[in-house]
């Protein structure tokens, strides 16, 4: 955990000599509960506070319920997380967990549509070099698996700022702490 921890301070440090390069962005991911979120919102709050930066924040199931729920603004929508300076995607393509025989199974939650969207986005910002900053509980070859051209992208964006958190969940996961000292 202290390498995320380490890896958020670095970019924010970073952030105003990276700011337009094509590696500008940083993703954490992986294992539920290990703080993901919680570090992507400390450094969102940081460039809003102290370098007066605007920040979208798009939690993945939700912003597509809201996307889908109003297609008369959906254009709208959609320019304004290409256009603002950062973008936030919390719990990108948030997978929903099935139990079988041979172990647990995650399945992406990835329509045809909500891909299609997210690479718009993520292509514009990746062609202009806009920073975004992801979180999500899936790997970057789990995202290349959803589709290619948006993973390979995403992971160009972060790769100097990217961290995979894999391991025990009941000692990754702070939420689980007190079934731990139980």
């Amino acid at each position: 955990m202290k390498d995320t921890y380490d890896t958020a301070v670095e970019y924010y440090k970073d952030f105003d000599s990276i700011r337009g390069t094509r590696s500008n962005s940083i993703a954490l991911l992986g294992q539920p509960g290990s703080g993901k979120t919680h570090l992507l919102t400390a450094i969102s709050n940081k460039l809003i506070k102290s370098k007066n930066i605007a920040v979208q924040y798009f939690p993945y199931v939700e912003g597509f319920n809201d996307l889908k729920d109003d297609f008369d603004k959906l254009e709208e929508k959609l320019n304004r997380m290409k256009e603002v300076e950062v973008l936030f995607i919390d719990d990108l393509f948030k997978p929903v967990y099935t139990n079988t025989k041979e172990g647990r199974i995650k399945k992406p939650r990835a329509t045809d549509w909500q891909v299609e969207q997210t690479y718009s986005v993520i292509n514009y910002r990746y062609l202009n070099h806009k920073p975004v900053l992801i979180s999500s509980e899936l790997d970057i070859e789990e995202l290349v698996d959803i589709d290619e051209a948006l993973g390979t992208r995403i992971y160009e964006m972060c790769a100097d700022y990217c961290v995979i958190i894999k391991g025990d969940r009941m000692l990754l996961n702070h939420r689980l702490a007190g079934l731990r000292n139980g």
